[in-house]
């Protein structure tokens, strides 16, 4: 059935003439009425403008709108890739990045080059914005949204299932909460994305084209530059082992290897060569590690130090943790939350045992297989290395286009005869999905609708039993006096979240609010209309009680932030500063990294150097930002102004009087002398 092919759903009723419906009236069938959906055109019903609309509409809300100003830049990851757009800006140096004045030299630099080109656009080096640094991100949602959709529609035959494929995408939770902070994934998953799209589009083709080859080997290279060698490694993992599953090595003498290579080489070869030309090795290092002026150069810890090892977990420095196996591949259930009630359904109907035994595979299942061996590739492929949370996220637009097909196929049933076969009505890939009868097919989707309505009633009695139970602390409050600090788990994305308790519930009493209303109402809206075999409506019930979840994480995650960034502390100083003054961070300079970004000037460390400036700092032309308890105390009674970040209690003995300046999330402010150009907190 092709795209333009209508289709009639009917129901058992006693004979009613209806036209030209002879062939069914034997079988007592009439139609539905026009508003159940009577007829619909399989491949344009989710393609006018008003679908369009409702995806654009939902990407504006959560990603391109309060999302985009706050919170504030967090300390570590976020502000620190934030800080490298900001200074390629200032040094006019497109091939290495910095940082604070240190060569930054373990990241490919296509997310930075995007934050720079936007902070450019936007008001230049000397008039940054947080939001501009995060418009790359939200972009890339909004392309991967529209390529979940297209590659739904070509995938499985059926635009119902790129749209549900796209609004799974912008709903989940992973996809929203690690765009929250400004690193790469989402445009390596993007690129990622489009590479296999085009590979998908060459085994439709005898001859597959230039373009389509050509859009393989750039998005691949782009990949490359955005996150290093898995760039790479991905899409020809999961292309080399389609291929064998069906039985199709010679596909990859057909999609033009050697143009391929090339049109790679020259988008990815350049900032490569650039870069280690820029960064040659000094000194004459021995060992692994570098030591003061004896440091290898760009390739040796960008290819060898930073990915390889990486790897294997034997990278330096070991400033990282890793997730432990069990709950990285648990987590997928959180991040796609609410979609994932049915990705096990979904997941059923990958033949990927068939795969394996490399029997043939119908070309109707083969979309299926595909992406089931895209997500089960990243994941395998990181269930042998280090890992952190959002190691998942190349895999999620696989699971999102298995549940749109598998809710498509849903949403198709529910026009059927109650004890209809499939094929009736469905595109082959959708029927291949589903090889029981419709009602069958229903009666799946009314059972996971009564978990999701059981557990979603469950979730919306706790939040309110927490509404409850610990009332709202004083205005006054600072967030942090509540926590219970786990530093030891801080190596996580997610790991200062695991220094809350309940006693904290009362400070997150709106958005928990916001949860409960969301369960409750959103639970029962999909099992009332699923009951009625109306999945369609339940389906956006449960996107509307997703909007909601996401927001109210976003509140959560702005109330939090002041544990989390130090922009309000820089904004207590900054009208204190002058170009005299001397700003030291008394720790790790990702734990106060956000002052960098919010008060453009170079930040001295009381601490030896570690984490993203480890490896920079061995360089000869490395800024001499580092200072000691004693080298500090030998500055503290000069006329300049010297402000401290510190956490309380944490600061060495100094000579003379220290003021208090700011205090906030835990950490504060500290100075040589009172405030003079009034600055107030």
């Amino acid at each position: 059935m092709d795209e333009n092919t209508w289709c009639i759903a009917y129901h058992r009723s006693p004979p009613k003439p209806q036209g030209k419906i002879s062939q069914l009236q034997s079988a007592n069938l009439t139609p539905l009425r026009h508003r159940d959906a009577l007829f619909f055109p399989v491949g344009r019903t989710y393609t006018t403008p008003r679908y369009a609309l409702v995806l654009l509409g939902l990407w504006l809300l959560l990603y391109a709108s309060f999302a985009l100003f706050l919170p504030p830049l967090l300390d570590d990851a976020d502000s620190v890739h934030a800080e490298a757009a900001r200074e390629m800006l200032v040094r006019h140096d497109h091939v290495t990045l910095t940082v604070n004045g240190i060569r930054y030299l373990e990241k490919a630099p296509l997310l930075y080059w995007l934050m720079a080109g936007f902070l450019k656009l936007f008001g230049g080096p000397a008039h940054v914005h947080v939001w501009a640094a995060r418009l790359p991100l939200a972009l890339a949602v909004l392309v991967l949204m529209y390529l979940a959709r297209r590659m739904g529609r070509e995938l499985f035959q059926s635009d119902r299932a790129g749209f549900y494929a796209a609004i799974v995408l912008l709903t989940s939770f992973g996809i929203f909460i690690f765009t929250r902070i400004l690193i790469p994934d989402i445009l390596l998953t993007l690129f990622l994305a489009l590479t296999l799209r085009f590979f998908w589009r060459t085994l439709s083709q005898d001859d597959p084209s230039l373009a389509d080859c050509a859009g393989m080997a750039a998005c691949c290279a782009l990949a490359v530059l955005t996150k290093g060698l898995i760039g790479l490694i991905f899409p020809a993992a999961i292309i080399f082992l389609y291929l064998v599953c069906t039985r199709d090595l010679l596909h990859l003498l057909r999609i033009r290897p050697a143009s391929q290579f090339v049109i790679f080489m020259i988008i990815a070869a350049p900032w490569h060569w650039l870069a280690s030309i820029a960064n040659p090795a000094h000194g004459h290092p021995v060992g692994f590690a570098p030591t003061p002026g004896n440091v290898r150069g760009f390739a040796w810890f960008y290819f060898v130090d930073d990915q390889f090892a990486r790897y294997v977990g034997r990278r330096l420095p070991h400033d990282y943790d890793t997730v432990p196996l069990l709950l990285f591949w648990s987590l997928i259930l959180i991040w796609m939350l609410p979609w994932s009630a049915f990705l096990f359904k979904a997941l059923r109907r990958v033949p990927l045992w068939t795969g394996i035994k490399r029997a043939e595979i119908s070309p109707a299942l083969r979309p299926w297989l595909f992406c089931g061996l895209w997500a089960l590739a990243i994941l395998l492929f990181f269930s042998f290395s280090t890992r952190q949370e959002y190691y998942v996220l190349p895999a999620l637009p696989a699971l999102a286009l298995l549940i749109g097909a598998w809710l498509a196929a849903e949403h198709h049933a529910s026009f059927s005869p109650p004890e209809g076969e499939l094929t009736e009505w469905a595109q082959p890939p959708l029927h291949a999905a589903v090889p029981e009868t419709a009602a069958r097919l229903l009666l799946s989707g009314r059972r996971i609708a009564t978990v999701l309505l059981v557990l979603g009633w469950l979730s919306a009695i706790a939040a309110l039993f927490l509404v409850i139970k610990y009332p709202p602390p004083p205005n006054t409050t600072d967030v942090s006096a509540l926590l219970h600090p786990a530093t030891a788990d801080y190596a996580l994305s997610f790991g200062h979240f695991l220094d809350l308790r309940l006693r904290m519930m009362g400070v997150f009493r709106w958005p928990l609010i916001i949860c409960a209303l969301a369960f409750a109402v959103g639970t029962t809206g999909n099992y009332f209309f699923r009951q009625r075999r109306r999945p369609g409506t339940g389906n956006m019930f449960l996107a509307g009680m997703a909007v909601a979840f996401l927001i109210a994480s976003w509140v959560a995650l702005v109330t939090f932030s002041p544990v989390l960034s130090s922009s309000t502390l820089a904004s207590a100083i900054a009208p204190e500063l002058d170009e005299n003054s001397l700003i030291v961070v008394n720790g790790e300079y990702e734990e106060a990294s956000s002052l960098n970004w919010y008060l453009q000037q170079p930040l001295h460390i009381m601490h030896e150097p570690t984490s993203d400036l480890w490896y920079g700092s061995f360089f000869p032309d490395a800024p001499e930002i580092w200072e000691t308890p004693a080298s500090l105390a030998a500055q503290w009674p000069e006329h300049r102004r010297i402000f401290v970040w510190t956490h309380p209690g944490a600061l060495p003995p100094l000579p003379g009087p220290v003021y208090v300046i700011a205090e906030n999330g835990g950490k504060q402010i500290v100075s040589n002398q009172p405030n003079q150009g009034g600055a107030s907190f």
